[in-house]
């Protein structure tokens, strides 16, 4: 877990003039540097605003909303792709049989019933697979 003392090192290295906020320039900079690639200026004022910066500029409290954000969208698309891995029959769920594809494609030999019982103790409406939402709670 990032502490704020992180967040702040990395906001005051972004805030180039020091005056406690942080404007779509000097994002656009920063991001830039970090990703190693040119950002477009509309991109990050896009961003700002979305955030409710002060000002068209992000304070502290803005930016380590904005890196939180991130890491939770972070954080969603890897349990979607993890989600796409054991929902293989083209249901939008994990059935018994998608999770006893995958477990002994990973070496884990479990009997088809075996994997409903797995499943039935984090499917919720009680439909015998997991949707995405089920997957999700079970993993967060």
């Amino acid at each position: 877990m990032i502490k704020s003392s992180d967040y702040k090192r990395v906001f005051d290295h972004f805030d180039i003039d020091g005056n406690g906020m942080i404007s779509p320039s000097e994002l656009q900079h920063g991001v830039g540097l970090i990703w190693n690639e040119e950002i477009l200026l509309e991109e990050v004022e896009v961003v700002v605003e979305s955030t409710q910066g002060n000002n068209r500029q992000l304070g502290f409290e803005d930016f380590v909303s904005l890196m939180e954000s991130e890491k939770e969208d972070e954080k969603l698309e890897d349990l979607s792709k993890a989600f796409r891995m054991y929902e293989m029959d083209g249901t939008d769920c994990i059935t018994p049989t998608s999770l006893n594809r995958m477990l002994n494609r990973l070496g884990e030999s479990r009997s088809v019933d075996e994997c409903a019982g797995m499943i039935s103790r984090f499917d919720l409406n009680g439909d015998g697979v997991l949707n995405f939402d089920e997957f999700k709670q079970m993993m967060l």
